[in-house]
């Protein structure tokens, strides 16, 4: 059926795998769902119809969110690798209006080694070599952030497009998204247009996220949604689906700076965007949930939610993030009650 759908839309993509070899899909596979491998979204053109037909059943989907806290976590050893593949996948950020350069300095440290070593010594687990997927800072510190994680593997992330409001003209942010790529960026965080998914102009969103894309070049692009702002969960579903045609890599609920950030039902949508766009078009998109998200328990719960409806090849930091510095402290504690049988105070767990 995902066949036939795309053929009717004509979505770029959505050949038989047959079309390819399996050299050819393997190579260039970064993913897979039900079985079928997925390569990495290059966008396909604006489908309206597509748009226009997406619906959220919105007491359904806060019904599914509860039921999904609801149900008994993960204990003990199991726990301590699902928190490991936490820190694995979190974007450590500092989008403060006071940061300074030893601020991020620090930050990026944290990076490095984000679990004390003595806790690392006692769960026995040194070889694992576990580190943060990558490192969130304003443009201005980008040099500060590639210079501290020279070495380390840890990503440097850019927050762009007038972040957090994504207000400024147009040319303004894609120069700010180019001078972040300049520096040695290798990701970059945008902002759309919220005023776009209040009227119904998708072929703005679709063309603003586009150039966006263009001037991110080799750089991953996540498109951060501002789901507090978009009011409905249809708004969220459509502005997903809109931002992977124009060639999202990823698919962001928030800035952080909402009332409202990152949630369970917006997650759920979201997840569920990424899905059928994958069994449309054969290519994957990953999600990142940020903003409000503190404790290993919320970890756990995002953690398998990506699995149950993604699948485990979403569960790595190439297709997977959290936006949740604050959490990084309530998982060290976690991970250090595991070993020595005692939990710690929070001040011994400093993010930087």
């Amino acid at each position: 059926m995902a066949v036939e759908h795309g053929r009717r839309y004509g979505v770029a993509g959505s050949l038989d795998e047959g079309t390819f070899s399996a050299d050819f899909q393997a190579s260039h596979a970064i993913a897979s769902l039900s079985g079928r491998l997925l390569r990495p979204n290059c966008g396909i053109p604006l489908n309206l119809d597509w748009v226009r037909e997406v619906r959220v059943n919105t007491s359904a989907v806060e019904r599914r969110a509860q039921t999904h806290t609801a149900r008994r976590t993960v204990k003990k050893e199991w726990q301590a690798a699902w928190l490991l593949r936490a820190i694995s996948c979190m974007d450590l950020t500092t989008l403060s209006g006071d940061d300074t350069d030893e601020r991020v300095r620090r930050l990026c440290a944290k990076a490095r080694q984000p679990v004390q070593y003595e806790i690392v010594q006692r769960l026995g687990i040194g070889e694992l070599n576990i580190k943060v997927a990558a490192v969130c800072v304003y443009h201005a510190f980008v040099e500060t952030a590639l210079r501290a994680l020279e070495g380390s593997g840890v990503r440097v992330a850019a927050v762009s497009t007038g972040f957090p409001t994504g207000l400024s003209p147009l040319q303004e942010r894609v120069a700010e998204i180019r001078r972040s790529v300049e520096t040695g960026a290798q990701e970059i965080d945008v902002v759309i247009t919220r005023a776009h998914v209040f009227g119904g102009k998708w072929q703005e969103l679709y063309d603003e996220i586009a150039t966006f894309k263009s001037a991110c070049g080799h750089a991953h692009m996540k498109v951060i949604l501002g789901t507090g702002d978009l009011v409905t969960l249809r708004n969220v579903g459509r502005a997903s689906v809109v931002a992977m045609m124009a060639g999202a890599d990823f698919i962001k609920t928030s800035t952080g700076k909402e009332p409202t950030n990152a949630t369970l039902p917006v997650g759920l949508v979201m997840t569920r965007a990424i899905r059928e766009y994958a069994n449309e078009t054969g290519m994957a998109v990953g999600f990142k949930p940020a903003g409000g998200i503190r404790t290993a328990k919320q970890s756990l719960e995002w953690l398998a939610l990506i699995k149950e409806e993604l699948g485990p090849s979403w569960l790595r930091a190439e297709m997977f993030r959290f936006g949740a510095s604050g959490m990084l402290g309530d998982i060290e504690r976690q991970l250090e009650h595991h070993a020595t049988g005692r939990y710690s105070a929070d001040y011994r767990h400093p993010i930087a």
